[in-house]
């Protein structure tokens, strides 16, 4: 990602959280020893918490929002 925002940032890490939270409960910290689901459960776990981070922040604070919402009119 190039120059990523704050929040980016901080979903960022609230993702590598839930991806080391994973690899936690597998006891695995080697990414090469995984196995093709744990890899994609992995990747499920980083992406999953990068989404919901920013969900959550998007629903506590919309003003970085309204701006890219298009008016329609007929």
């Amino acid at each position: 990602m190039i120059d990523a925002t704050s929040t980016e940032m901080q979903a960022m890490t609230a993702g590598g959280q839930q991806g080391g939270d994973f690899l936690e409960r597998i006891g695995k910290s080697d990414l090469v020893t995984l196995t093709e689901i744990e890899w994609d459960r992995f990747l499920d776990a980083v992406i999953t918490g990068y989404c919901d981070h920013l969900r959550a922040l998007a629903s506590q604070d919309r003003t970085g929002f309204e701006p890219m919402t298009p008016e329609v009119t007929f």
